[in-house]
């Protein structure tokens, strides 16, 4: 297949890498134009501008920021007169009515719009192990099978599109809500002067453990929050698109807001760019 991806960060390019790998013709575009240096090396061509990108490509991929860097690269006048007949992706984290808006104005411009947003970081998508969640028509699954099995075993058609990016934010509102309970209990037993270890135990053998759980302890009793596959202002974006989305389908989502709030403070502090579970010096500030 001959496909573009636009937007080589932490996922964009293990994703480019997986499409060469699988044999395929790939154009990258990148912002910063370092960031696709490796994988010109490794075969892709590198596209100066977004829409001599999509010129290149029948397929789309865009991995990007939030859906309106999403709007500002497929959207802007070179670009969507460059949309005709083109199959875009969206792999990236929006909100269910922004992906909606997505697709109407990419089919007025003459192409068509789907979605596939993913459950996974670095290593899945290295691996080839994502969990992907399709969002389109039953055609538009079958036709981009063959783009997706390079990303995960087993691709689930959820629905239309913005089903798929609905189901994505319920799984990242676990992410948020399951690591904030899990620091704050953390942090009671530590203030308490409980072995961390009886915790766990009592914990890992009750029906309340997740894995996630012993994922993140190390990174939250050692205080290293470098090199992280998904970061605070990452999950901060997540956890209110998701606010949004509960609000406007008539949901109570001051659980949202609470988290938000926790997380900007994790921000203010510096930790923007480390690893999520760095929410844990706000709610334990003593806990190094």
């Amino acid at each position: 297949m001959n496909i573009a991806l636009i937007g080589t960060g932490l996922m964009g390019e293990p994703l480019a890498r997986r499409l060469l790998e699988a044999g395929h013709r790939v154009t990258v575009w990148n912002r910063s134009p370092e960031k696709t240096r490796a994988l010109a090396e490794e075969g892709a061509r590198v596209a100066p501008y977004p829409h001599e990108a999509l010129e290149e490509a029948d397929w789309v991929v865009t991995m990007l920021a939030n859906a309106a860097a999403i709007q500002g690269v497929l959207l802007n006048e070179r670009s969507r007169a460059a949309l005709g007949g083109r199959k875009v992706v969206n792999m990236a984290t929006i909100a269910p009515h922004e992906a909606r808006s997505l697709r109407e104005r990419v089919e007025e411009a003459g192409g068509s719009f789907m979605e596939c947003t993913v459950l996974g970081s670095i290593p899945e998508a290295k691996s080839g192990s994502l969990i992907l969640m399709f969002g389109g028509t039953e055609a538009q699954f079958e036709e981009a099978r063959p783009l997706l099995d390079a990303f995960g075993p087993k691709p689930q058609h959820i629905g239309e599109v913005g089903q798929a990016a609905a189901l994505k934010l319920a799984m990242n509102q676990l992410i948020a809500g399951l690591t904030t309970s899990f620091a704050l209990s953390l942090g009671l037993v530590r203030r308490e002067g409980l072995e961390v270890e009886q915790f766990m135990e009592v914990l890992r053998d009750s029906a309340l453990y997740a894995p996630t759980f012993d994922k993140k302890l190390g990174r939250m009793l050692e205080g290293d929050f470098d090199n992280p596959n998904f970061p605070v202002t990452h999950l901060l974006k997540d956890v209110y698109l998701m606010e949004d989305a509960a609000r406007k389908d008539g949901l109570d989502s001051s659980l949202m807001q609470t988290i938000g709030r926790i997380l900007e403070k994790a921000e203010m502090q510096g930790f923007e760019k480390a690893d999520y579970s760095a929410l844990y010096r706000i709610i334990d500030p003593n806990g190094e």
